[in-house]
């Protein structure tokens, strides 16, 4: 048994090893300021705070890549989950985007946090500061109902 045990440590090890040579892209796109969701929307204050804490290390170009995002497996997990966030939300581009799509985005940003699906659960296991609270909520989609009868004045 002792025997198994080393060799299934080695194996682990020699592997771990290994994942270290193949890293996920952590480039992070340069952002035009004439592009960001900034530019073209007016953001209280206190909603920048609540984007900024929560909110832009997956879903702008302005992620902030933290240590252990150099030790893979982890990196495949981070990378993967950065990549799917600006997918669906990039505040980064938000002006390169149709005015349907982001009252979209918008009422999915509203709704995400209101059922406490974003910030992710296993972002905040690390960004403690990130978890908003029912006051962050709140602001959020009070802002986001206000930016959607902006763009949509009818």
């Amino acid at each position: 048994m002792k025997k198994v045990v080393k060799i299934v440590i080695i194996v682990l090890a020699v592997a771990f090893v290994i994942a270290q040579f193949f890293r996920p892209d952590t480039t992070v796109p340069l952002e035009d300021p004439a592009d960001t969701l900034e530019a073209s929307t007016q953001v209280p204050p206190n909603v920048e705070a609540i984007l900024t804490r929560s909110c832009v290390d997956c879903h702008s170009n302005r992620t902030t890549f933290p240590w252990y995002s150099n030790v893979s497996p982890f990196s495949w997990y981070l990378a993967g989950h950065i990549n799917e966030g600006r997918q669906e939300l990039n505040i980064s581009t938000w002006n390169t985007t149709d005015i349907k799509r982001r009252v979209r985005k918008l009422d999915k940003m509203c709704e995400e946090v209101q059922n406490g699906e974003m910030p992710l659960p296993s972002y905040l296991w690390i960004h403690w500061d990130a978890k908003l609270s029912p006051d962050d909520v709140n602001a959020l989609c009070d802002w986001t109902d206000a930016e959607k009868q902006r763009l949509q004045p009818d």
